[in-house]
């Protein structure tokens, strides 16, 4: 190859990397400016939302926010939608109606549709495009397009250090106990007790905890050695790297 021609690839290629590290790093000065936090609202006006809390950009769909309350230390996904009401403009009352508790975490393309109340308790981590609403399409007038009937909508309430698997869905009038599982792609309705694991669509009790027998069925794979108290992360690296085959 003519040396010209090394010469003009070596350089278009140089240009392509200024290129791309100028668009990765504007990208992530638009995440970090874009990002909404009791600090920096933006345009959004909550009736509450905590300290440390994070609303990742680009956000999703979001309104009816002076009926939103966000606990502190939350962590919410990009594109997650956050909604109280059926519309924007609708005057809610006095009370909230939508309510995260502190350390909840919504995974990215989440949406929480609040048409009427929705709780969701503390520690409660939800995997990316998890779908909870308090509002359901009705049909029951077979001559109307589903589309245009009223919905029914029931209060729902998810207890405190529940995790909710990727893509599942927790319909209206659901209710569930403390440190519930939900597995990916369920679909939840009705009341499920305190730290019980569903799955599958609808939704059934797979295992639960029994105060003398454990959970039960029993597990199949023996429980997480936890790390121990003090270790920092260097020596966390260490015993990663001992453990590495040769």
């Amino acid at each position: 190859m003519p040396k010209n021609r090394n010469t003009f690839s070596s350089l278009g290629t140089w240009r392509r990397r200024l290129l791309t590290r100028a668009v990765q790093g504007g990208w992530r000065w638009l995440q970090e400016t874009g990002a909404v936090s009791a600090e920096r609202p933006g345009r959004l006006r909550f009736r509450r939302i905590g300290t440390g809390t994070r609303l990742a950009f680009p956000q999703g769909t979001v309104f009816g926010e002076p009926w939103i309350e966000l606990g502190d230390h939350c962590v919410i996904g990009e594109h997650v939608t956050l909604t109280a009401g059926m519309m924007p403009g609708i005057d809610l009352g006095p009370e909230t109606v939508l309510t995260l508790g502190n350390g909840v975490v919504l995974g990215r393309g989440s949406h929480v549709i609040a048409d009427t109340t929705v709780s969701i308790g503390a520690d409660t981590y939800c995997g990316p495009y998890v779908y909870i609403t308090s509002t359901n399409h009705s049909y029951d007038d077979p001559a109307v397009p589903v589309g245009k009937q009223w919905p029914r909508m029931e209060p729902v309430e998810i207890g405190p250090g529940c995790w909710l698997g990727t893509g599942a869905v927790i319909l209206p009038g659901a209710r569930l106990g403390r440190n519930v599982v939900v597995a990916a792609g369920a679909v939840v309705r009705g009341e499920v007790a305190d730290h019980a694991v569903v799955a599958g669509a609808p939704a059934r009790v797979v295992r639960c905890w029994d105060a003398e027998r454990g959970w039960q069925p029993p597990l199949r794979t023996p429980a997480p050695v936890p790390i121990p108290e003090g270790i920092t992360p260097q020596q966390l690296l260490a015993l990663a790297e001992l453990e590495r085959p040769s």
